[in-house]
């Protein structure tokens, strides 16, 4: 799906965007298509009410503002040997097999399903990410012949930054992302 279709925007958007869409074209059959037909022309909400459902049920897995913030701040100051212990072991839980690289490009390969992935993340605590750290990733990624590449941080992304990974199609995991992986953290242990 195109980064930028409509379904593609309304499955990043809240999920009552969805269904409002849905409840507007609802209405614009029924006042506007004969009475036989209109029940018809309601049917092309569907698509719009399959979307709000899908919508719905990634927003209830997103965490909370205050898990986030409780993930960040235990991430944060945790020392580089116990980051990559729970992140290892984060992947480990999604049936990944991890091998943690040498190297300042990357600090992991993972592998599943026969993809493979390179993840980085020795610069977590950078407070602002620039080009340099993601060219090393994608270059290891080129090099290893990975099929993707994900970039962990906590701070923003330079402007420069987010366009390389737009080009390049490199995930980084900030926030929500990063809370998900990592849900473990906050409560000490090792995720």
């Amino acid at each position: 799906m195109a980064e930028n279709s409509l379904f593609a925007i309304l499955l990043r958007s809240r999920w009552w965007v969805s269904g409002a869409v849905a409840v507007v074209l609802t209405l614009i059959a029924q006042a506007l298509l004969p009475k036989d037909y209109a029940i018809l022309g309601a049917f092309s909400a569907l698509p719009f009410i399959a979307i709000a459902g899908i919508a719905a049920w990634k927003q209830m897995r997103l965490p909370s503002p205050a898990r986030v913030a409780d993930v960040v701040q235990a991430v944060s100051a945790m020392p580089w040997a116990q980051f990559a212990d729970a992140v290892e072991a984060a992947y480990r839980r999604q049936g990944h097999t991890v091998t943690r690289l040498p190297g300042p490009a990357a600090d992991f390969e993972l592998i599943k399903d026969g993809r493979t992935t390179l993840v980085s993340g020795k610069r977590w605590k950078a407070a602002r990410v620039g080009v340099e750290p993601l060219r090393g990733l994608q270059a290891a990624r080129e090099a290893r012949d990975a099929h993707a590449a994900a970039y962990i941080a906590l701070g923003e992304l330079s402007d420069g930054a987010r366009t390389f990974v737009r080009e390049n199609g490199i995930q980084v995991l900030q926030g929500d992302e990063l809370a998900m992986l990592l849900r473990d953290a906050a409560r000490g242990r090792n995720a």
